[in-house]
């Protein structure tokens, strides 16, 4: 078939795709329906859309316009949300930025991104604070409560009903950015990642249809916003009319109140929120018949995990991604099928990745030579992604940014292996894995060995240098409350399950260091068993 000049894209027929257009439509659709919740205070959706245009009106009267950066360093709360959508609709671009970094890693991402203003919360606002004025960038501190009303606060939850403007009247290309986030930063400066407004739309409607959100949807907000923008769930619960129940503190026992008085359906959090509420949870009384989807990436969760949650009436399903990948590319979760299966069955199914959810990006995984690995369980590979769901690139890093495209596809780093019916499922990172005389080690296979345990709450496992074999595992563990194992009887149960040189040599017992959004900074574990060898 012939393009013909009259069937090029017109007004009529074209529109840049952009996750703006959600709240345009549920406002307009829903302006009654309860939109957010945060703490004693509810807005419906059109009171929502008004918060959005007042902080929209304040960003453009400081001078805030079109491919200008905006970052924001605060908890779940509804101006953080806001800042989704008011950000964006002036044609700008929103940094959120992680709430656990220090002033000097806050003031490099504030010069890099070349960030026109800031707005934190009181929590975050010494920091914030502190590292804006560094690199003069002005700074803006919210009140710290909904009824705060203290003078020189940004007030934004209540106020006159500003003049509406078009939610999308800036966007004039849906390849322009939406938001630039900075990664966890565990090894070297935090690399800026561009997002774009198309891939933001679809993996925010793949989330809609992965998770099954909808307008009787009630959303905890465990997730840090500033976390891939909370997976892109800021944008995947207004498009479907769903709730937005805020929560600026990750507390166990708030999380359990809420999870009653909310009537949650859906969270996301890391898995050290979830080992958190098991820990919490000897003295919690939940039906479980009221079930909640609970979404988590990371950890490979155990039989004892998914046995724990069960009884709480937490469903689990599994997700991978990066903040390349604008959060989730692909899942897994239990089918009809195998709800009923025994626990270690259950298991074994929810370690794995899964497969693409359905508007993610294609997910190869190749061999060194780039073969597709064959479908066995056995033949690992890296995980390659290309596709509409990843970023544009590194801001002002060009050759990060073609090493991480070389060849066509994006390189995530991850090894895997592709199962039988096309689940994958990650064997470790690249980096992570543990080369000791010879043979390769995994370092999650050991930590899922270690994880089995029942005083065993969290485990990472790292390689250290040894004289005789190159590397040696080395395993740290973090204890659930009121137990006290001894590395012994940790290294016996490990023996029933492990092959002698997959043994660790030493296990250290203390807490272990993690970033904002829950991952385990290994870097920090390698130089203690470096120092400890």
């Amino acid at each position: 078939m012939r393009l013909e000049p009259h069937l090029a894209p017109r007004a009529a027929n074209h529109r840049p795709l952009t996750p703006v257009d959600f709240l345009d439509r549920t406002v307009t659709a829903f302006p009654a329906r309860t939109g957010v919740v945060w703490r004693d205070r509810q807005w419906t959706y059109g009171e929502f859309g008004a918060i959005v245009q007042r902080m929209a009106d304040f960003l453009e009267a400081q001078g805030v316009g079109a491919g200008d950066v905006v970052s924001l360093m605060s908890g779940n709360r509804p101006e953080m949300l806001a800042a989704h959508y008011a950000v964006p609709l002036l044609g700008a671009v929103l940094n959120s930025i992680n709430t656990r970094l220090d002033a000097a890693t806050v003031g490099y991402i504030l010069d890099h991104s070349q960030s026109r203003l800031m707005i934190c919360d009181p929590p975050c606002a010494p920091v914030a604070m502190a590292a804006a004025a560094e690199q003069s960038v002005p700074c803006f501190c919210l009140p710290a409560d909904p009824q705060d009303t203290t003078p020189g606060s940004l007030l934004l939850l209540d106020g006159d009903t500003p003049a509406p403007r078009g939610f999308d009247a800036r966007i004039a290309d849906e390849w322009q950015p939406i938001c630039l986030n900075y990664t966890s930063g565990t090894t070297g400066k935090p690399k800026g990642v561009v997002y774009h407004h198309r891939g933001a739309y679809l993996n925010a409607l793949g989330n809609v249809m992965a998770l099954g959100l909808d307008a009787h949807s009630n959303y905890l907000w465990v997730l840090p916003m500033f976390h891939c923008n909370g997976w892109c769930h800021s944008w995947a619960v207004t498009a479907a009319g769903g709730v937005h129940v805020c929560l600026d503190r990750v507390e166990p026992a708030a999380i359990f109140a809420l999870l009653a008085e909310r009537q949650i359906t859906h969270m996301a959090c890391a898995p050290v929120v979830l080992y958190m509420l098991l820990n919490h949870a000897p003295g919690v009384r939940r039906d479980p018949a009221r079930r909640v989807l609970v979404a988590t990436g990371g950890a490979s969760p155990t039989s004892t995990l998914i046995g724990e949650l069960d009884a709480l009436g937490l469903d689990l399903v599994h997700l991978y991604g990066l903040t390349e990948s604008f959060g989730p590319v692909t899942m897994r979760q239990l089918g009809d099928d195998e709800t009923d299966m025994a626990l270690g069955a259950r298991a074994t199914l929810l370690a794995r990745q899964g497969r693409r959810h359905h508007t993610a990006n294609r997910v190869r995984v190749l061999t060194q030579d780039g073969r597709d690995v064959p479908h066995d369980g056995l033949t690992a590979g890296e995980i390659h992604l290309a596709g509409n769901t990843l970023m544009m690139g590194y801001y002002r890093d060009a050759e990060a940014t073609e090493q991480a495209f070389r060849g066509g596809l994006f390189h995530t780093g991850d090894i895997a292996v592709v199962h039988p019916d096309g689940d994958i499922e990650i064997r470790d990172r690249s980096k992570d894995v543990i080369i000791s005389g010879g043979e390769n080690i995994s370092s999650i296979e050991v930590e899922s060995v270690l994880h089995k345990h029942p005083a065993v709450m969290l485990a990472a496992v790292v390689a250290a240098p040894d004289p005789k074999w190159g590397e040696i595992p080395v395993a740290f563990i973090e204890v659930r409350t009121g137990t006290d194992p001894g590395a012994e009887e940790l290294l016996s149960f490990c023996r029933q399950h492990l092959a002698g040189f997959k043994m660790p040599r030493r296990i250290h017992f203390q807490e272990l260091p993690k970033t904002a959004t829950g991952k385990i900074q290994k870097f920090l574990l390698r130089d203690i068993a470096a120092s400890s060898s």
